[in-house]
């Protein structure tokens, strides 16, 4: 299975996701790709939209390979046998530009207005596929804070490894495809372009919450 573009890949799970139209639903999307799905899936839901943020800290060399993830709270998960390659101090720098970021991307996205709750709700988590998985990870990790009912994580595409992972800290899992080999997110994309910063404020504004 290959998506024409973000749009259809959203609109896809939400017709994977059909059952949780009109429940008490809060569709969390990790920006910036996740976001578009994360609007297509709000709307067909009825459901109110918000952003996690968390950011991937890539390896020294070849930063599209995830050795760990971070959240704008300076919550970290790491590869661990990767970690142990690299120096304390270069991860944590690391850490901190992508803490920096992730608090920048609160602020233009949405102003700086605090998340939406999430307590006794289902919370969806959205992204646009998933390689390693890190990033979706500690996303799920940092909703588990905010005590939802149910944590449902909703992708287009994944690989077997990152599955394995998620449907372990998920409560479901919702993913449309899975290669048995998995290569970039975007090679199942007709088109995939990146989003600008105006693009996902746009977006955010569209569904109430920008």
């Amino acid at each position: 299975m290959h998506f024409k573009d973000r749009v259809d890949a959203g609109r896809r799970l939400a017709t994977a996701l059909e059952n949780y139209r009109g429940k008490d639903v809060v569709v969390y999307a990790l920006p910036r790709g996740g976001v578009v799905l994360g609007y297509e899936i709000a709307r067909a839901l009825s459901a109110p939209l918000d952003l996690i943020i968390t950011r991937k800290i890539g390896y020294p060399g070849n930063p599209e390979c995830a050795l760990c993830a971070v959240s704008e709270e300076g919550r970290m998960i790491c590869d661990r046998s990767g970690i142990s390659l690299i120096s304390d101090d270069w991860i944590k720098s690391e850490a901190q530009k992508e803490i920096m970021e992730a608090k920048r991307r609160r602020e233009t996205y949405l102003a700086g207005r605090q998340p939406l709750p999430a307590e006794e709700k289902v919370a969806i988590v959205v992204d646009d596929g998933v390689a390693t998985g890190l990033t979706l990870l500690l996303a799920v990790q940092v909703l588990r804070d905010r005590h939802p009912r149910k944590v449902v994580v909703a992708v287009p595409v994944a690989s077997e490894d990152a599955v394995e992972k998620l449907r372990e800290v998920a409560d479901e899992l919702v993913v449309l495809e899975v290669p048995p080999y998995f290569e970039a997110v975007g090679a199942y994309y007709q088109q995939f372009p990146q989003l600008t910063d105006e693009e996902v404020k746009a977006l955010m504004r569209a569904s109430g919450n920008g």
